[in-house]
């Protein structure tokens, strides 16, 4: 019985999860009340009540649960830099993530998204992928700066289309194509500051993170945006 009730919990906020996804999609998520979103997924407003208190706390839900995948799939997949497999592995894991969670990261990405999110996972994901890079290396108005950022928004905007395309590729082939392209880039603009991102074989790096370490990361690399992030 206690197994039915889980499974009927998790659907109500599956459908809940979806309907608050699309309606991001249209409008901010101060625009967004609870009898708007009970609407859009046919429950009863006091069942939304029974697995939160509003809008905001939902979000705030869904957006931890997502990191929490994320920050398992690091774990699972640990990178190293002298194994070009290695980080494929994990770049494609990244995107099965996506591809589960397709309706709620085009709600993130699109303009009434939570774009403070969206650079908290660029942060996180930069971090561990281009751990090699000295932070100091990447100083604000020099090429490798330029470059990183390019690499940075690129890959967002590479996501969004990915995402948008009704007939997407698969995980492992956009991985492959996000390595290519981070490769070739940093390559040309990084590799001679740090030569182990374009000769991976010539440095190695300790594989893995505990779990305290990444969900406390800071890193000095800057976000889309340009600041500096604190990850939480």
């Amino acid at each position: 019985m206690a197994e039915k009730v889980d499974r009927r919990v998790r659907k109500t906020k599956a459908q809940l999860r979806r309907g608050l996804a699309r309606l991001m999609q249209e409008k901010s998520i101060n625009e967004i009340t609870v009898k708007e979103l009970v609407d859009e997924v046919d429950i009863n407003r006091s069942t939304f009540y029974l697995h939160y208190t509003d809008i905001y706390q939902m979000l705030q839900k869904i957006e931890e649960e997502v990191m929490e995948e994320i920050v398992q799939v690091m774990e699972a997949y640990p990178i190293d830099h002298s194994d070009q497999n290695s980080v494929m592995r994990f770049i494609a894991r990244f995107f099965s993530i996506l591809d589960d969670n397709k309706e709620l990261f085009l709600a993130f990405l699109g303009p009434k998204g939570d774009m403070a999110f969206v650079e908290k996972v660029e942060n996180l994901l930069a971090a561990r992928i281009l751990s090699p890079v000295p932070a100091n290396s990447l100083k604000s108005g020099t090429d490798a700066a330029h470059a990183y950022a390019f690499v940075l928004n690129g890959c967002v905007g590479m996501i969004r289309s990915w995402l948008s395309s009704p007939a997407r590729a698969t995980p492992e082939h956009m991985a492959k194509l996000t390595y290519s392209l981070i490769h070739d880039i940093f390559q040309k603009y990084v590799g001679k500051i740090y030569p182990a991102l374009s000769e991976p074989e010539t440095a190695r790096q300790k594989p893995g993170h505990g779990r305290e370490e990444l969900h406390g990361y800071k890193t000095d690399l800057p976000g889309a945006s340009g600041r500096k992030a604190d990850i939480r």
